[in-house]
């Protein structure tokens, strides 16, 4: 039986009250912040949390939706965008100066790069319906997503023996249908750089739009390079590559939803926007799907980017790269293996080819020991997205593992079936 509608109380509550029915709400919630959540949540530390909180307060009721209202939240978000600019080498002469927005999310950057692709190439005179893009089959379904809003066709190419984008397969899925290419840096399910420059000479000899999907990474590779992370070019380094997609609530530490959506020029960016003046109150032109964007997501961003700078990202950066090194190890030691050769922050592992480790029993034993993290399918794995305080807790991470190890293989989890994640 359907449970009763709620409805709006007759006489007012005080907030005491209320404080305490929303704590109680979350009594279910997982508790992320005892450090065994990889996934959904980034805890780079409660001072970092207090800034980002702080500042959207500062900013919670202040509207984007009016630049000439709230000069504030352009300021900030220029800044934003002018750092994610230079973070991604993007040219600073001539036609190539780079251009912007903040979004809510990287759903919506990844749906804003592809609208922006369909529409330079309606502009030139192609036929868009129906028209495709071409991805791996380790790109985020965002993608999928993009295309039954914007009426495009979506066609996921196998990747490689180690899980890496096919420039070659991927050549040849294009046609006079494909608009847009994509590849990942790194990629959601496995934590790897696509090799970008190869898919870059693909795009350009076919004359197709490359998009790179840094929401993972854009936040964290510039900082990981520095630390000597070997990465293949990944941004505007690379001539193809047109836009990036980059998530500020994730490896940038902002508060949700921030996200940026980044043009390599001004004149490919006007094609983002959206205008219309066929009603009573005048013209109006927007940049984002949404109208009104919360002021509090730009000043968190912009506060925790000035807040770290550098130093602060680099030390982050650090925290996670030791981290995921460690438990790779850890994972390796105790006859798992890595899905292709992750160096970043996220990581899936599994069985060795041959071994009938039930690897989603090994799951449940770590759920059931309080660790939250997702799974991946084909191959079958578990999936860690690394936070910089999960340095602190990877040897209590690998004890539980190796325990929940020797229950799958004792059979007391049995098979159990992948569970259902929303991502």
């Amino acid at each position: 039986m359907a449970s009763q509608r709620a409805r709006l109380p007759e006489k007012s509550e005080i907030w005491e009250h209320l404080r305490e029915r929303l704590t109680a709400l979350g009594a279910d919630d997982v508790d992320w912040r005892n450090k065994k959540t990889a996934v959904y949540v980034f805890h780079p530390g409660d001072d970092v949390l207090n800034v980002a909180k702080e500042a959207y307060a500062l900013y919670q009721s202040e509207n984007a939706l009016g630049p000439a209202a709230f000069p504030s939240l352009r300021r900030m978000e220029e800044d934003v965008i002018g750092i994610a600019l230079n973070l991604f080498h993007c040219p600073e002469d001539g036609d190539e100066t780079g251009a912007g927005n903040m979004t809510s999310g990287g759903t919506e950057s990844i749906i804003l790069a592809t609208k922006t692709c369909r529409d330079a190439a309606a502009a030139k005179g192609i036929d868009v319906r129906g028209a495709s893009i071409v991805v791996p089959r380790t790109a985020h379904l965002a993608f999928d997503k993009a295309a039954h809003y914007l009426g495009l066709e979506i066609r996921r190419i196998d990747v490689t023996s180690d899980y890496l984008a096919d420039p070659v397969a991927m050549r040849a899925a294009i046609d006079e249908r494909t608009i847009m290419l994509v590849g990942s840096a790194p990629c959601f399910p496995y934590g790897l750089v696509d090799p970008i420059p190869a898919l870059s000479e693909v795009a350009l000899d076919c004359d197709v739009w490359l998009h790179v999907d840094a929401c993972v990474g854009g936040y964290l590779n510039p900082f990981a390079e520095l630390e000597g992370v070997s990465l293949p070019e990944w941004d505007f380094r690379v001539e193809g590559v047109r836009t990036i997609s980059a998530d500020l609530h994730k490896y940038g530490y902002a508060a949700k939803g921030a996200s940026t959506i980044l043009h390599r020029s001004a004149e490919q960016h006007a094609h983002q926007l959206f205008s219309a003046d066929n009603w009573p109150a005048g013209a109006m032109t927007t940049p984002t799907v949404a109208g009104t964007r919360p002021g509090g997501a730009i000043a968190s961003a912009w506060a925790v980017l000035h807040y770290l700078g550098v130093e602060g990202y680099r030390e982050k950066t650090r925290r996670i790269l030791n981290a995921r090194r460690r438990i790779a190890k850890g994972v390796e030691d105790l006859g798992l293996r890595a899905h292709g050769d992750p160096n970043l922050c996220l990581i899936s592992f599994g069985p060795v080819e041959g071994d009938d480790l039930s690897i989603f029993g090994v799951w449940k034993g770590m759920h059931d020991r309080g660790w939250f993290s997702g799974v991946v399918q084909n191959p079958n794995g578990i999936h860690l997205m690394l936070s910089p305080s999960h340095d602190e807790v990877a040897d209590r991470y690998l004890k539980d593992l190796k325990t929940s190890i020797d229950i799958a293989r004792g059979g007391e989890d049995g098979h159990v079936a992948a569970p259902t994640r929303y991502a």
